[in-house]
């Protein structure tokens, strides 16, 4: 294994840890559990957006630390593949509404996530 690939895996253990610690918490104070995973990716989405910012503020300098923090931590933090999972399962329901919300929420909200953390990162 080489040594970015180290970066990625000890970032990923606590990011996925993390998560499923962070939904599970919320699970029963929320009406579903795919708005835990929505508060997560929104989370994520912010956080990538300062750590780009500030790893361009540096010049390039903090490579492995993108690796670590950003591939691994966030990478494994938030996750496409169940969001994806838990809005087919809301359609499935038929509850188009609530499918609609969770999507268009989840796209635009990450978007202004990452935004802010871009301009607060100073980027």
């Amino acid at each position: 294994m080489d040594n970015d690939a180290l970066f990625v895996a000890i970032g990923a253990v606590p990011g996925a840890w993390l998560r499923f610690r962070v939904v599970n918490h919320f699970e029963p104070m929320l009406p579903r559990k795919h708005w835990g995973t929505f508060g997560v990716n929104l989370i994520a989405c912010f956080a990538i957006g300062l750590l780009v910012s500030l790893e361009a503020s540096c010049g390039g300098a903090a490579g492995r630390t993108l690796l670590l923090l950003g591939t691994g931590f966030l990478g494994s933090f938030s996750t496409f593949s169940t969001w994806i999972a838990e809005l087919h399962e809301t359609l499935h329901r038929q509850q188009r509404r609530e499918a609609v919300l969770l999507c268009g929420g989840s796209v635009l909200g990450g978007l202004l996530a990452a935004g802010a953390g871009l301009a607060i990162g100073g980027s």
